[in-house]
């Protein structure tokens, strides 16, 4: 008996429109309440981004540093996933009408899925075929490296064939049995048709040439091409690229200053189609910028810092709601194990467990953070509590305790300096490569722009200090760490960076089933410190093979106690403020937001 996962019999072909053509521009301010920020009428919205996180990747092509949660949310918008999942439903789950498949049925013995598609066209009229699917994996397989997604045994690797029996049906053949709700909740989702009739070329002007892909340097030089073009932010708006889109919105604009706005595409034919034709996308310096604006009535889904909470009713007031967004994720710094210097302190396991326990996650939750926080203890999201917690990470192995972290050092050959930090004693055997005379002088390379953010340094600097830990601050806009923080080898001159934090709304938002292949295998690309321990590795590997909740929960515990980073408290993504004039803004626990859900009520 075959497993049918989803089948929906929906979406017939629609006559074709083409995009809007023309994009109005921010009208005066209305406040909250009053229909809409943007003015009068109900055909555009503001939308406040994340304070210095501006949009710098458009493409559906994802590479280092371009995989913030706005970035897909705009991609989204604009190209549908083969397989979509978000959490805007109350749980976790497939969106069928949000995706460009119809049926999912995947074999008997695990070993491939047989995909079929919506009928649905591209924006110029042309049919998405399954010739689009194959197409993103002829790119993708033949740029591996380069595709931020990419972990050595995932996607592609693990994909034996790719067949096309018809426009309508793609067969993935497996290397090898995998577990069902992995491969299509982590899996399959990562795949974003792309129209092969259109993007198969490899110059400006050039004439497409879909077969191209089909030899890989052919595919290489359309991904060259493609990638260049998504990193010419300047050259965005009135790139032919865009003129082909699966999604519900199109590109009206786009600034290099991180302003952007998307308009209907009268083109779409799915069941997700824009409520609001033209969505305004707005930057801010700072969140005290964005707080001005909102109190302005210039915005009408925004933010405010945790510390407003206390204060909800202003801006309930103003004819706003207030709305935690809890997220499906999890908060860390990840440690530079090829740092030059540090790499071989952070490399001991003793050391890691005392910073650990050096950090106070329950007052910088309640206290920094105002509520609007959960400590976090391992690698699975805690809240809401859910089976592939385990117990050890529950219960937090390294509870906040100075005393202990000090013992820790001591026992391993550390004294406390003239200067109150603790250096590696003349003589003494700290570990491998640590060498004599070495300061534990650790330096926090952190995203700008939030309040709590700079005050939960400001309190873990203070207590590491206390305890005999060095600790540097540096800062700067989230695009800057996350640009800065690929991984590296020790001798290369870009592997200067060691603890890095861009969690100020969560570090990382997972699908329904939150393994941790892509964070922490050895060699994975998001593996931004380069952690490598090969029974992590074999445990994570277990995770995409079993087909019950135990191998999750051996997971959950090994990373909890053997911290391939620093765990700290997990933010809810934001505070949010909506207009209480628009409806369909259920909140994705995944990080992403769904403009085209949003509507202005009667």
């Amino acid at each position: 008996m075959r497993t049918d996962l989803a089948t929906t019999g929906r979406r017939a072909g629609a006559a074709v429109a083409g995009l809007v053509a023309t994009v109005a521009l921010v009208a005066g301010c209305a406040g909250g309440g009053d229909g809409s920020a943007s003015g009068d009428t109900p055909d555009e919205l503001n939308y406040a981004l994340p304070a210095n996180a501006t949009p710098n990747w458009l493409v559906p092509l994802g590479i280092s540093g371009k995989l913030a949660t706005h970035n897909a949310s705009l991609i989204r918008s604009l190209f549908e996933p083969l397989v979509a999942y978000d959490g805007s439903m109350g749980t976790v789950d497939r969106v069928p009408t949000a995706d460009l498949a119809n049926e999912i049925t995947f074999a008997d013995d695990d070993m491939s899925v047989e995909i079929t598609l919506d009928e649905r066209t591209w924006s110029d009229g042309e049919p998405i075929t399954s010739a689009d699917v194959a197409f993103w994996f002829d790119l993708v397989s033949a740029n591996k490296a380069d595709w931020a997604s990419y972990r050595e045994g995932a996607l592609p690797d693990n994909i034996a064939s790719v067949e096309t029996p018809d426009e309508s049906t793609v067969v993935l053949t497996f290397d090898k049995p995998y577990n069902e709700e992995w491969m299509l909740a982590s899996q399959l989702t990562l795949i974003v048709p792309i129209p092969s009739h259109a993007w198969s070329i490899t110059e400006d002007g050039g004439e497409p040439d879909p077969e191209l892909s089909q030899t890989e340097e052919g595919a290489k030089a359309i991904w060259d091409y493609l990638i260049a073009e998504g990193e010419d932010l300047s050259g965005y708006e009135g790139n032919p690229l865009f003129d082909t889109l699966s999604g519900p919105y199109g590109l009206g604009s786009f600034s290099d200053s991180g302003r952007m706005t998307l308009v209907e595409n009268e083109a779409y034919d799915g069941e997700d189609a824009a409520g609001i034709p033209t969505i305004n996308f707005l930057p801010y310096t700072s969140a005290d910028a964005e707080v001005a604006a909102v109190r302005a009535g210039e915005v009408d889904y925004g933010y405010i810092p945790t510390s407003e909470l206390s204060n909800a009713k202003q801006y309930e007031d103003l004819g706003y709601e207030v709305v935690n967004w809890d997220g499906w994720a999890i908060t860390y710094l990840p440690y530079n194990f090829n740092h030059p210097e540090m790499g071989p302190v952070y490399s001991q396991l003793y050391v890691r467990q005392a910073l650990q326990h050096l950090i106070d996650q329950d007052t910088i939750s309640e206290v920094v953070w105002h509520g609007a926080a959960n400590p976090g203890y391992g690698p699975v999201p805690q809240n809401p509590d859910n089976k592939f917690l385990s117990d050890a990470q529950r219960e937090n192995p390294y509870p906040f305790d100075p005393d202990a972290a000090q013992g820790l050092l001591e026992d391993n050959g550390w004294t406390l300096g003239s200067d109150g930090v603790y250096v590696c004693e003349t003589g003494s055997d700290c570990g491998e490569g640590i060498a004599d005379g070495q300061k534990l002088s650790i330096t926090i390379f952190t995203q700008s722009g939030s309040t709590e953010t700079d005050n939960m340094f400001a309190e873990m600097k203070s207590t590491f200090e206390e305890a005999g830990v060095g600790v540097t601050i540096e800062s700067a806009p989230l695009n800057t760490v996350l640009g800065s923080i690929a991984p590296c080898e020790a001798d290369a001159a870009d592997c200067t960076w060691e603890l890095p934090f861009f969690g100020t709304a969560g570090s990382w938002y997972f699908n329904a089933y939150p393994s941790g292949e892509r964070l922490f295998a050895t060699g994975a690309a998001s593996n931004f410190g380069s952690y490598s321990d090969a029974e992590f590795d074999e445990i994570m590997a277990a995770t995409l093979e079993a087909g019950d909740d135990e191998a999750m929960q051996t997971y959950s515990e090994y990373g909890a106690e053997n911290l391939p980073v620093m765990w700290v408290p997990n933010p809810v993504y934001q505070v949010s403020v909506i207009d209480t004039g628009l409806t369909g803004t259920e909140q994705d626990s995944l990080g992403n937001f769904h403009p085209q859900r949003w509507v202005w009520g009667e």
